[in-house]
């Protein structure tokens, strides 16, 4: 008996029950992950609602959706549940930058305590923090974090840093959404599916690699990986590898897409990785050996419960 998983994917016997059990465990995972239609809608609302403030604030309208666009995981369509912050990008006129460039000082301090102090007139309870590069106004559930930019001619943006005495900083959301779109494309969805499952072991097991730089490595490991185009019975191999792969990046250098930032993602995670490769080798070869049940237990200390044992 042959079974059809994917366009020239015949698996015959028992090794098509041993793919079929791969698809299905991780495809029950990455179920598992998506935000809940309720998680969802709750994270939109409050981010319009604090697009309004913003607005009413800095444009004298009420519109909940204007000069503001979601960026980070929510963005990017690779948020996993349970829910984290809901990351917006607020476009301010350029009298604001005008205004704030003839002040002395940190002049991007100063801007995020502006945008602040407009927030609390609205959100009077929340603890609205400035920070770095972003304004946070945390709510019950999550928080929604705001970017104050200028938008730039060539459409990419400038934002406050407000490190080192402050200085502005170009970022490029679309470049980053157009990056991850043509790895998502040239490898049949993968992308964004091993980016959201290696976020998932991040919280799981509290390891210090960014978010983004998670997303920097999916699309640079896959761009060599001879799997990157298969279907899901390959998922097992592709976090086995990606671990792999990671555990030669220490201190690895990469260029964030349109810009001319770099960022080194040290080693402080290493040893997390070290520990989640030798599990995933193991659950491969007990998937191998026909052994879902043993597979599984390692898949779970690397992912908790979200990925089944059977």
């Amino acid at each position: 008996m042959h079974i059809l998983i994917s366009p020239g994917e015949y698996l015959l016997g028992p090794v098509g029950s041993r793919f079929i059990n791969v698809s299905d465990r991780f495809h029950r995972l990455l179920t598992y992950l998506q935000l809940t239609p309720s998680q969802r809608d709750g994270g939109f609302t409050k981010y319009k609602s604090v697009i309004a403030c913003l607005n009413a604030g800095y444009r004298g309208t009420s519109s909940p959706t204007d000069h503001a666009r979601l960026v980070g995981s929510w963005g990017k369509n690779t948020a996993i549940r349970p829910p984290r912050d809901v990351d917006l990008l607020f476009e301010l006129p350029w009298d604001v930058y005008s205004r704030f460039n003839k002040r002395t000082g940190n002049k991007q301090t100063q801007l995020l305590q502006e945008v602040k102090s407009l927030l609390l007139k609205t959100f009077p309870r929340t603890d609205v923090r400035g920070d770095g590069q972003v304004v946070c106004v945390p709510f019950q559930s999550y928080a929604v974090e705001v970017v104050p930019a200028f938008r730039l001619p060539a459409g990419d943006y400038r934002i406050c840093d407000t490190k080192e005495g402050g200085r502005y900083k170009t970022t490029d959301s679309d470049a980053e959404i157009h990056h991850l779109d043509a790895s998502d494309r040239a490898s049949n969805g993968n992308t964004r599916d091993l980016i959201r499952m290696m976020k998932r072991w991040q919280a799981f097991c509290g390891v210090p690699l960014k978010s983004f730089w998670i997303e920097l490595l999916a699309v640079e490991f896959l761009s060599t990986w001879d799997y990157r185009g298969k279907s899901t019975v390959y998922y097992d191999w592709m976090v086995r590898d990606f671990f792999g792969y990671l555990l030669r990046r220490a201190f690895f250098v990469m260029w964030v897409p349109g810009t001319i930032e770099i960022v080194s993602i040290g080693d402080s995670w290493r040893s997390r990785a070290q520990t989640a490769h030798d599990r995933a080798v193991k659950a491969c070869e007990y998937e191998n050996n026909m052994c879902p049940y043993l597979a599984g237990g390692e898949w779970q200390k690397i992912f908790d419960s979200d990925i089944p044992v059977g």
